[in-house]
């Protein structure tokens, strides 16, 4: 079942369903960061991605907060998005050769993932806010400045070094002077007065 399935008939199971997704996502994340790590050519990009592998353990513990505060049994609800986006990077880096496309391709896989993970938490605490579940609010407000760290640092990442098309830009965004300098051009005032000397003389 996707987000929207039919068997969601009130708020609060669209609530639920958000949350279960949400779960099965980290979960799933969780799965494929060793492969991503092993992948990256780049030690400061495999130390991020090993970094947020301990990040997204903590998700997946603060999730199973929330169930607890919901006394519910923590599930995971099956997510086609996440796992399209997963597999689409798994494929994409079975395809990549060369180790700077190898870490281009790596970053824009991660932020696919990081940019799903941030909608779905930011919409979990407006749904937690219309639900008066405020005690839940920081959990995931939490998880989503992980997140949002994780996103801001690959790009940063990309913009440095792996993303050739960011330099590009970079350099194309600096203005550059299209002004000319003017030759001046020598005054015509002196000739003019020697002529009228010259003129005076004769008519003298």
């Amino acid at each position: 079942m996707g987000l929207f399935s039919k068997d969601i008939q009130s708020f609060e199971d669209l609530f639920m369903h958000g949350l279960q997704d949400l779960f099965y996502a980290e979960n799933q994340i969780l799965q494929a960061l060793p492969g991503m790590i092993d992948k990256a050519p780049s030690a400061e990009l495999r130390a991020g991605f090993e970094k947020h592998r301990k990040e997204t353990e903590g998700h997946v513990q603060r999730l199973r907060q929330v169930f607890d505060l919901l006394d519910t049994e923590p599930k995971g609800e099956k997510c086609p998005a996440i796992d399209g986006i997963l597999k689409e990077g798994k494929d994409l880096m079975g395809e990549i050769e060369g180790d700077d496309v190898m870490n281009v391709g790596l970053i824009a896989a991660a932020q696919a993932v990081e940019h799903y993970e941030i909608t779905r938490y930011g919409a979990l605490i407006a749904w937690a806010g219309e639900l008066g579940r405020t005690d839940l609010i920081p959990l995931f407000k939490a998880n989503l400045a992980d997140e949002k760290a994780t996103d801001q640092k690959l790009t940063s990442l990309a913009e440095k070094r792996f993303n050739p098309q960011a330099e590009k830009k970079t350099s194309a965004s600096k203005p550059k002077s299209t002004a000319r300098r003017k030759t001046a051009k020598p005054s015509r005032a002196p000739a003019k007065a020697k002529r009228a000397l010259a003129r005076k003389k004769r008519a003298g």
